[in-house]
């Protein structure tokens, strides 16, 4: 199967500053892109490496990878291995390269690029196929995964990933409107939608929290959240750093919760006679959670819901 045709996007990296800045790059140090994308904050990295310095990346989507493919060609310091982030480990591992790595990078969420392209079926306002996969070759499609899902299954994934609290309504309207005929497109999904929400939030498209749900649902984005922070502290070298932006108030939590119990330690009773040190912390914060400035939001409005956050390997 060929993808879906790839146009001339314009690809801003967000808080690309803040990211190099956070990664704390070395000359000659080893990095890993988990989430290569169009290659923007990639390139900026390979910038302030040395000779001798490395950058390895992952990606799932066939686009992306393609693109990837096209740098490494031209920079032998840096390779491209497709798959999920969740492949951070094996993929290190591969490279001998256990507990050296200096700093990993993650850019949470769907790509413009892949936003912008109506035939990736991302995103509401394009009329597409209803597609959502982040890697098109594989896996379930939203157009499949909602042909045949209960009406509580889909109620339960409209709320557990989108928070969106007229998900019965909405499934309801959903496995009404199948019945008539199949839900194939964007537009048809986005119809659906808002005609069955009550309640349309003021600069908010009715449908986002569903398509955001679903799209987190069909790439099970949060569980590869959880399953790629546990090996972070297997890959890292002491003094490596760890960088994440996030895009969503769930992805964040989870961030924001590993870090927190990296810091902390091991979990003792807290009736225990123990100092800091003896709960092995096993990270330090790097600052608080960094946003995007109003300079960057006026030339990359995708940046408002970003939130970035830092920390470092003891």
């Amino acid at each position: 199967m060929s993808g879906p045709a790839e146009k001339d996007y314009h690809h801003k990296p967000v808080m690309l500053e803040a990211v190099l800045a956070g990664l704390n790059i070395k000359p000659d140090g080893v990095y890993v892109d988990c989430t290569f994308g169009r290659g923007g904050h990639a390139r900026a990295i390979l910038e302030q490496l040395g000779p001798e310095g490395r950058l390895l990346a992952l990606d799932r989507d066939p686009q992306a990878v393609e693109a990837a493919q096209e740098l490494a060609e031209q920079d032998e310091r840096f390779s491209i291995q497709r798959g999920s982030f969740t492949m951070l480990k094996a993929l290190v591992e591969d490279s001998d390269l256990l507990g050296k790595v200096d700093g990993l990078f993650l850019d949470l969420g769907v790509s413009s690029p892949q936003l912008d392209d109506p035939g990736r079926g991302f995103s509401f306002q394009y009329e597409g196929p209803l597609d959502m996969r982040m890697d098109y070759e594989s896996g379930q499609s939203a157009a499949e995964w909602l042909a045949t899902a209960g009406e509580r299954e889909i109620s339960q994934v409209l709320f557990d990933y989108g928070e969106e609290r007229h998900g019965k309504r909405i499934a309801r309207a959903i496995c009404k409107a199948r019945e008539e005929t199949p839900i194939t497109t964007t537009a048809q999904l986005a119809e659906i939608i808002s005609a069955a929400n009550p309640s349309h939030e003021k600069h908010k498209h009715p449908a986002t929290r569903s398509f955001q749900a679903i799209r987190i649902f069909i790439n099970r984005e949060l569980d590869e959240l959880h399953e790629v922070l546990a090996q972070v502290l297997e890959v890292l070298a002491a003094g490596g750093r760890l960088v994440v932006i996030s895009f969503h108030s769930l992805e964040d939590r989870i961030v924001k919760r590993f870090i927190r119990q990296q810091v902390r330690g091991d979990d003792l009773p807290r009736d225990l006679p123990v100092t800091a040190d003896m709960l092995n912390p096993r990270m330090r914060a790097i600052g608080k959670a960094i946003y995007a400035d109003e300079a960057e939001l006026r030339f990359n409005p995708r940046a408002r819901s970003a939130v970035l956050r830092i920390a470092e390997r003891l």
